[in-house]
């Protein structure tokens, strides 16, 4: 604090003031004050000394404060976690919608990863493209013999056309 404070001063053109072993002490400063306790506890330091308790409480609020964030951080991707460990289909849903919740603070979007991380949907993709497969398999298997029949078959002329048997229409009589 006195660093700062001589800073400031020497910033607005004042002079420092002497070192504090210069300086004599006076006997009214040494003397506590007359309605002071005898013993004064610990916590309570003298003018001048390092407070260590502020130190140590210090210490204790940055080291909470890193912990209850990595606490955070770890608890906001449990369910990408828990997605990614069983190798679900649905994994980079889970991590938008965790990474949305950590950005928003909407904990819905982190309730909705948590669920799709657990529940297992069923794979419908696999099944559908064995089946388009076999559909082009099969189709390709009937063009090949529609192909190879037109080829062996005998062209159609209009002179054959002509021979075939005509169909005779009945005629519909309508009721009155």
């Amino acid at each position: 604090m006195r660093l700062f404070a001589w800073a400031v001063l020497a910033f607005y053109g004042a002079s420092f003031p002497a070192r504090a072993e210069t300086i004599q002490p006076s006997a009214v400063a040494d003397q506590p004050h007359p309605m002071a306790p005898h013993h004064l506890p610990f916590f309570i330091t003298a003018p001048g000394e390092t407070d260590a308790l502020m130190v140590v409480m210090g210490i204790v609020l940055i080291a909470a404060v890193l912990g209850v964030g990595n606490l955070y951080l770890r608890l906001h991707s449990l369910p990408e976690q828990i997605a990614h460990k069983s190798q679900k289909l649905q994994f980079e849903i889970v991590a938008v919608l965790g990474l949305l919740a950590l950005f928003t603070h909407i904990h819905l979007f982190w309730i909705a990863a948590l669920l799709l991380a657990l529940i297992d949907l069923p794979d419908f993709g696999t099944p559908l493209s064995r089946i388009a497969g076999s559909v082009e398999k099969i189709a390709g298997a009937a063009q090949e013999a529609a192909a190879t029949q037109t080829a062996s078959a005998p062209e159609k002329t209009e002179s054959s056309l002509s021979r075939e048997p005509s169909v005779q229409k009945k005629e519909v009589r309508r009721h009155a």
